[in-house]
């Protein structure tokens, strides 16, 4: 499926076949697709909750509005960021790229995010908005549809799948066979009404 197509059908998914089950072969292959994605510095933030234990979906439908996709989707996903991804090793997010590469952008991580915690999470859910339509715009090329998610006690979940104290959660992202079609474009704003050219007037 070309870029566009996917684009053009991917629609959030409210109702999955809770009998269908995803090979792990077709996880692998949607988070290794994601995971493609730009970050800043290529820090990598994202951390990938796949969520499987029946019990746990059921504890976190439960404080997610009742949401059924929580607990009918194929793969379910809580997208969280590691907040200090940035201080953790850094020399691994640039240990293929030429040395004086490496010796520029080492240091400039640490100067652009240290002691600075709200471009810290500005960066992390930058990176996880991103990853999040990867998966989504990967799951549509593999045949599945999906739905990114709020709505949820996000303090509530935190506690249910042991939150690091420097992670946060950005999304739930839910991946799997819809049974129902996704309503119509409720009303797209045209690109003349998005687009401002050079300044605001």
């Amino acid at each position: 499926m070309d870029v566009a197509t996917a684009l053009r059908t991917r629609r959030a998914v409210k109702h999955f076949d809770p009998s269908h089950e995803m090979s792990d072969e077709e996880v692998d292959t949607l988070l290794s697709l994601a995971v493609e994605s730009p970050t800043a510095f290529n820090i990598q933030h994202w951390r990938f909750v796949l969520v499987r234990d029946p019990e746990l979906r059921k504890n976190i439908r439960a404080v997610s509005w009742d949401q059924s996709q929580v607990t009918d989707a194929s793969a379910f996903f809580v997208l969280c960021a590691d907040l200090k991804a940035w201080e953790k090793d850094p020399s691994r997010y640039w240990s293929n790229a030429p040395a004086e590469v490496g010796e520029f952008m080492i240091p400039a991580i640490q100067q652009y995010y240290e002691n600075n915690e709200q471009v810290q999470r500005d960066e992390a859910m930058r990176s996880c908005g991103i990853v999040a339509q990867s998966m989504m715009l990967a799951a549509t090329s593999l045949g599945y549809q999906s739905c990114p998610m709020d709505g949820f006690d996000f303090s509530a979940v935190a506690e249910l799948i042991d939150l690091p104290k420097d992670h946060i959660i950005a999304m739930f992202v839910a991946v799997g066979k819809g049974t129902k079609e996704a309503w119509p474009k409720p009303g797209q704003l045209s690109v003349a009404d998005v687009l401002v050219k050079n300044k605001f007037a």
